[in-house]
């Protein structure tokens, strides 16, 4: 077989990952020691294969117990290492790294999988080329709690709930604004974010919030969520959730939503030639001054 040419940066070549996983049994993405984490397990079959260290980098770090259809990583692959990806034999009508795919699905547990891999574009990066991301809560309010199919993927919820108020609250939260009431403290890390969509659908008994933003800040999505289910319950009123965008810090006016509900469905990317002006402006680190 002729290898591909192979195009590499610094003796490295920059592969692009899709990725969907169970997060149940996962205590997150990012790699802990001791742990079973999303991160480590495909880190640890890919370092097996390429017979060298290769670590995975995300567009979102979900925490434990969160789940994804729509993740997306990127590993850098020592140049030397890469045909080992390649099969002896090429089927027709195979893509370059189908075999990869194919190989990892029989070395990962059944609740993670590698759907795609391609090469990157030059200036690629998983988290820091990355437009926005998008997730969506899943709730039932069933007297019996959440279907058995659905049972690791939503989170059942006991009390009745008013979807409209929770989606008329929600869209005064939409923009650029500083969500420190919603995310968890991290040192040096900004709380401002723009958030897209925010929106709140009821079919019967089960109720997805759907959310989208530029980036999210630890913990922020379930938090979104719990402040809107109080909403829904009439506990709170929208204006309480309009006053949490002038906290400082994270608010301890409501819970946070389980994590059981939570998945990340998707990643957008600008077009390949604007991959690094975006990352440019991901890395510049916004301040109150740029709430205006």
């Amino acid at each position: 077989m002729d290898m591909p040419a192979i195009d590499s940066d610094g003796g490295h070549v920059r592969l692009r990952l899709d990725i969907a996983y169970d997060g149940t049994d996962f205590a997150g993405w990012a790699t802990q020691a001791g742990q079973r984490t999303v991160a480590g397990v495909i880190d640890d079959a890919l370092t097996t294969i390429f017979g060298s260290p290769v670590v995975t980098r995300a567009a979102g770090r979900t925490d434990s117990g969160v789940h994804a259809t729509g993740q997306v990583a990127h590993v850098d692959v020592p140049e030397q290492a890469l045909s080992r990806a390649y099969p002896r034999t090429v089927r027709p009508g195979q893509t370059e790294f189908g075999p990869l795919v194919r190989r990892l699905g029989r070395m990962l547990a059944e609740d993670v999988r590698v759907l795609r891999i391609i090469r990157a574009a030059p200036g690629f990066d998983a988290r820091f080329s990355a437009l926005r991301r998008h997730y969506v809560y899943r709730l039932s309010t069933a007297p019996y709690g959440v279907e058995p199919q659905d049972a690791r993927f939503a989170t059942p919820w006991p009390r009745p709930v008013d979807v409209d108020a929770m989606h008329a609250a929600g869209r005064q939260l939409l923009g650029l604004r500083d969500f420190a009431a919603f995310c968890r403290h991290r040192a040096g890390a900004t709380t401002i974010r723009e958030l897209q969509r925010l929106d709140c659908v009821r079919d019967g008994d089960r109720i997805a919030v759907f959310v989208s933003a530029d980036a999210f800040c630890w913990n922020m999505v379930r938090s979104l969520v719990g402040a809107l289910l109080a909403v829904g319950e009439h506990r709170r009123d929208a204006a309480w959730l309009q006053q949490l965008l002038t906290a400082s810090r994270r608010s301890s006016d409501f819970a946070a939503a389980p994590a059981r509900g939570l998945t990340l469905i998707g990643v957008d990317y600008p077009p390949d030639d604007q991959l690094g002006a975006r990352i440019e402006i991901t890395r510049d680190l916004r301040s109150a001054d740029d709430l205006g």
